[in-house]
């Protein structure tokens, strides 16, 4: 008979065990979560929409070797310009900052009555002047009805106000990016008269050159606004 050891090797081959084990779980469950925080748009944005933090929400997603695709958290893409349009929940890849065409942001008026309902940032829309039925006009002649600009992103809505204050006259200012050079025939091409703003059902259209400036004497084929007669043949 031999007295009891602490130190007994059936004993620390057990803790040995238990030890192995335990780290051996901890780095199972550690690599089936290897989650890394990046970027995906809050909204629907259409290409050449300037980003705000509004515009961005964090996400845990696992992406295996596909991380370094995406923008990471630790990245602050506010202020860039989009490339190409992103859909809301989407993760923004890295490509979608690349470099696009110098943009300037021109600011129209549009009376509250001609912008649809709902319009906000990061839509594309087509803006028309149009003939003014306060000043005189009684139809649409050919060329009262212009294209100003077409396919433009809006930036930003402004001065919209709800509830029993609010008026069909009441300015709105719609902010859209045009084409750095395109600004003048932009602001040429409104001529003083009222405009209408006509918003495009999807932002999965072509990149920018946003806010294309269409050519002299192009006359769409558009709804007429509220005010202005339609064609008389």
């Amino acid at each position: 008979m031999r007295p009891p050891r602490w130190l007994d090797l059936r004993l620390v081959l057990g803790v040995l065990l238990v030890l192995v084990s335990v780290l051996l779980g901890a780095r199972v469950v550690g690599a089936a979560d290897t989650t890394v925080p990046v970027w995906a748009a809050s909204g629907d944005l259409a290409a050449g929409t300037l980003l705000s933090g509004g515009d961005l929400v964090a996400v845990d997603v696992r992406l295996d070797d596909a991380a370094g695709r995406y923008l990471s958290t630790s990245t602050r893409p506010e202020g860039r310009t989009l490339a190409r349009a992103v859909g809301a929940g989407e993760l923004l890849p890295g490509s979608v900052l690349e470099d696009v065409p110098e943009l300037r942001r021109l600011a129209l008026p549009v009376q509250a009555g001609w912008v649809p309902p709902g319009l906000a940032r990061g839509q594309i829309v087509d803006v028309y002047a149009v003939a003014d039925a306060a000043a005189g006009a009684t139809g649409v002649a050919d060329g009262a009805v212009t294209p100003v600009v077409l396919g433009a992103p809006v930036q930003a809505v402004t001065g919209r106000t709800d509830g029993v204050l609010s008026s069909a006259a009441t300015t709105v200012q719609v902010v859209v990016s045009v084409g750095a050079d395109d600004a003048a025939a932009v602001l040429a091409s409104v001529g003083g008269r009222p405009l209408v703003v006509v918003v495009h059902d999807s932002v999965d259209v072509a990149a920018p050159s946003a806010g294309t400036v269409p050519a002299a004497g192009t006359v769409p084929s558009v709804a007429t606004p509220p005010g202005v007669a339609g064609p008389t043949g």
